[in-house]
């Protein structure tokens, strides 16, 4: 049965064990009615009730978000649709400065968190947003304070990265969360000092992508002990930290700004070429670090915030206007301007009605803005009337719509988690179909390495 969400024309996916690729679909809604602007148009600034380090997008629609230091032991709700706030249940121990993901069955899986700058919790935790519950699970090798979590194509988790204390400095050792038995695979033959929340993302070929900020980029194959296995260079010579790193379609990565003193350059990589190579792209009009990048329906990448100053988060040279990356054409366009800075401790994500949140940071404080993008306002926005309720890989499944026929392009994102400047769970691909009576035969992923098992908006 469809389990309705936000409004009519949203569907959820309930966990399926049969299917192996989990789905949130949704449609844009076509009431949103931001006044015509090719720059797009922010809401009023907005008081929240704590800092959004850490922001979630939950398969309900809603955004579970993580403050900093004691407020990280109460993280809290949004709902963007009645803007309302609600607690969670307690957290054991203070989830601030851990790494998160979204899991296949649409719970948050949390590793690390803080017991002082520097040193990290071992603990790993999970929420589950359908049950309002938090539920420890054992503990990995030693603490971590700023890991990566990535999901892999079979629903396990990867955690790599993290500072153990101020003496050993990084956590060397990649682990594997085995869900199913709820216990950790440690890759032994793979131990690499990586920077803080290094960029990991799951490419074509099932290995995990090493993308920054570090200039040399690595595959991570996490079968048996793990391998390490170099790949390419990166044109930016410095290192690109605090710049995000995102793939913005299929093995396609883009990497953009970061750096001290910041940079305006960005360069991608596809990993799908047989001898994948960094490439310069356009560069922003302004250069920046502390910044969050994300990926839209339509294939842009909007990149809100950040610092053009020297150091490590100085807001005395904050860029407030936005910019949004052509993939097609390789260039930044300048977008509406944010009210206050938004740099270090900031988080932006998708919304499943097309909007983009913009929250947080130590100086823009406890508050949000919502973005809507130039499409919100190019006219009614497409339907989805009927949708299954799980899918498979390489499954062609009917999308009912009263909007077939003038249908060009059907995308499908991941719901995203971010902080620190990278979203360890958005991706992006475009999904091939063909028109039918009263909708479209829409044909899925082929395998997890494409698109990890999770909740998606379509």
């Amino acid at each position: 049965m469809l389990q309705k969400l936000l409004n009519p024309m949203k569907y959820s996916c309930r966990f399926l064990p049969a299917l192996p690729l989990l789905c949130f679909l949704s449609s844009f809604l076509g009431t949103l009615s931001a006044q015509t602007s090719p720059q797009g148009q922010w809401s009023a600034l907005e008081n929240w009730p704590t800092l959004a380090v850490h922001s979630t997008l939950l398969p309900n629609g809603r955004v579970f978000f993580v403050s900093y230091y004691n407020e990280s032991l109460s993280p809290t709700i949004w709902d963007p649709v009645t803007n309302n706030f609600s607690p969670t249940a307690q957290s054991l121990y203070a989830l601030f400065c851990a790494g998160h993901t979204s899991m296949a069955d649409g719970r948050v899986f949390i590793a690390g968190g803080h017991i002082a700058d520097y040193t990290g919790y071992a603990h790993a935790i999970i929420y589950d947003p359908f049950n309002n519950t938090m539920t420890q699970v054992p503990d990995m090798n030693e603490g971590r304070w700023y890991p990566t979590t990535t999901a892999l194509p079979n629903g396990d988790i990867l955690v790599v990265s993290g500072d153990v204390n101020a003496n050993t400095v990084v956590n060397p050792l990649p682990q594997v969360f085995q869900v199913g038995s709820s216990t950790w695979r440690n890759l032994t033959s793979a131990q690499l000092m990586q920077a803080l929340y290094p960029v990991m993302l799951v490419a074509p070929n099932g290995q995990v992508f090493y993308a920054g900020p570090d200039t040399q980029t690595r595959y991570l194959d996490t079968s048996g002990t793990g391998a390490w296995t170099t790949v390419a260079t990166r044109k930016f010579n410095g290192s690109r930290d605090y710049g995000p790193g995102l793939m913005y379609d299929s093995g396609k990565v883009l990497a953009v700004g970061g750096g001290d003193p910041p940079t305006a350059t960005a360069e991608t990589i596809d990993l799908n070429a047989s001898t994948p190579a960094w490439n310069l792209t356009g560069s922003m009009h302004f250069a920046r670090r502390q910044h969050n990048a994300v990926i839209l329906p339509d294939g842009k990448v909007f990149i809100v915030g950040g610092s053009s100053g020297s150091g490590f988060d100085d807001s005395t040279n904050p860029v407030l206007p936005t910019e949004m990356w052509d993939p097609a054409t390789g260039q930044f366009t300048v977008m509406a301007s944010i009210g206050v800075y938004r740099g270090y401790h900031s988080t932006a994500l998708l919304l499943p009605d097309g909007r983009v949140l913009s929250a947080g940071g130590n100086v823009g404080g406890a508050n949000a803005q919502v973005f809507s993008p130039p499409y919100l306002s190019a006219g009614t926005q497409p339907a989805i009337s009927s949708a299954p309720v799980g899918v498979g890989y390489g499954q062609t499944i009917f999308i009912g719509t009263p909007d077939a026929a003038t249908i060009s392009q059907v995308t499908w994102l991941r719901t995203g988690s971010t902080t620190h400047t990278f979203d360890e769970s958005q991706r992006f691909m475009r999904l091939s179909f063909t028109q039918a009576n009263g909708g479209l035969n829409v044909t899925m992923p082929a395998n997890g390495n494409i698109a990890p098992p999770g909740y998606y908006m379509l």
